[in-house]
């Protein structure tokens, strides 16, 4: 029986792992749960799955629910990014599920993988940020990385069975989002709530707009990168509105192996938990005849400048991925908030990173270093934006 912490638990990836595994109550144990502000829900996790410990992110939340598991629980709980920590670490768990939503995730991930567990990466930011590092600290350790976004799921799940020095490229496939056909003018008055409305995907606030943006697909093009050991330039991205093929890998010979289903995360979780073996989901089968077309186009890199950005960055490397990644979480937020409009999220991470010296990162505390000078960077641009 794997027993597992979750690093978000009360997320979209978080909530889908936790109903894989009360479906497989023999193969799986939650030992520890993470959450961010959601005590509510976090609340009915804990009373269900009964965790050793659970940790928030602010002691005075992890007060409300100490005070609301009073003899009901003997859960522990724990607060701040201390607390994250030691519940990744614990000694009982072989299997971190690292879903929590940006850069707060990198931290706790990497401390997983220091003490040697298995980890279900769901947080691609640890890897934009931290790549050369997380995959070197995995490999001294012997440790394992899965893949839960669907796409490197896919792409992980069409490498299987083939000679490595056989494959070409790999091609990542993205939605569009809920703009992708949207006149540019129209763009410059987006709302918020307008780009929340993901066509195929149920997902948070921070990725459901770097969807809207495209950004999602650029961090996910860096993540695959450390993940699959490839140049920038043997990765391509093509617009596939039908969420139907998750993702492709070509080989050398000209053939291009596709994984394909229902656009439902329960698909990739439950590959990176049960991997080697695949386990039974009692999702709805996938029927082509009913869906009829798959489409294909490429990315407009003039509409979407976030996705050009994230490959300029790439290929900058060192410590432009974390850069982009911590401007972009500023932007985000800032257009949630109204600060800003859709069309100067990525004013803002092209301006961050035309102030940035670049500098090598070969351990944990760059990588925050550059996030932080990102963050602090961006905010004061923000200032002159908004003005």
């Amino acid at each position: 029986m794997k027993k597992i912490t979750i690093l978000g638990s009360t997320g979209s990836i978080g909530s889908n792992a936790l109903k894989v595994i009360e479906s497989n109550p023999e193969e799986y144990e939650v030992l520890a749960l993470t959450a961010g502000r959601n005590i509510g829900l976090l609340m009915k996790q804990i009373m269900q799955f009964q965790p050793v410990a659970v940790a928030v992110s602010e002691e005075s939340l992890a007060d409300i629910l100490r005070e609301g598991l009073k003899g009901h629980s003997k859960t522990e709980v724990l607060a701040g990014v201390e607390g994250f920590v030691q519940l990744a670490t614990l000694e009982e768990v072989d299997t971190v599920i690292s879903a929590m939503s940006g850069a707060a995730g990198l931290i706790p991930t990497y401390a997983a993988i220091e003490a040697g567990k298995d980890i279900a990466l769901a947080n691609k930011e640890t890897m934009v940020m931290a790549g050369p590092v997380i995959m070197g600290h995995a490999k001294d350790r012997d440790v394992t990385i899965l893949p839960i976004d669907s796409e490197h799921s896919a792409i992980f799940q069409a490498l299987q069975g083939h000679q490595r020095e056989d494959l070409k490229r790999i091609i990542l496939t993205a939605s569009g989002g809920p703009f992708r056909e949207m006149p540019r003018e129209k763009l410059e008055k987006t709302t918020p709530e307008e780009a929340l409305r993901h066509p195929n995907w149920d997902m948070g606030k921070k990725i459901s707009i770097d969807s809207a943006t495209l950004m999602n697909k650029g961090l996910e093009a860096i993540e695959a990168k450390w993940l699959f050991d490839l140049n920038i330039d043997q990765i391509d991205i093509v617009i596939h509105p039908e969420s139907i093929i998750h993702s492709m890998v070509e080989y050398r010979d000209g053939s291009i192996i596709a994984q394909m289903g229902i656009p439902d995360m329960i698909t990739p979780i439950s590959y990176a938990l049960s991997y080697p073996r695949r386990m039974e989901t009692n999702l709805p089968a996938l029927r082509l005849e009913e869906i009829g077309t798959l489409t294909f186009q490429k990315p407009d890199m003039e509409r979407f400048k976030c996705l050009a950005l994230a490959i300029e960055a790439s290929g900058i490397g060192e410590s432009m991925p974390a850069v982009l990644n911590g401007a972009n979480e500023v932007a985000v937020e800032s257009f949630l908030q109204g600060k800003i409009g859709f069309l100067q999220i990525p004013i803002l991470i092209e301006r961050t990173m035309e102030m940035h010296e670049t500098f090598s990162i070969y351990n944990i505390e760059r990588v925050i270093e550059a996030d932080r000078w990102a963050k602090e960077t961006a905010e004061k641009l923000l200032l002159r934006l908004g003005n």
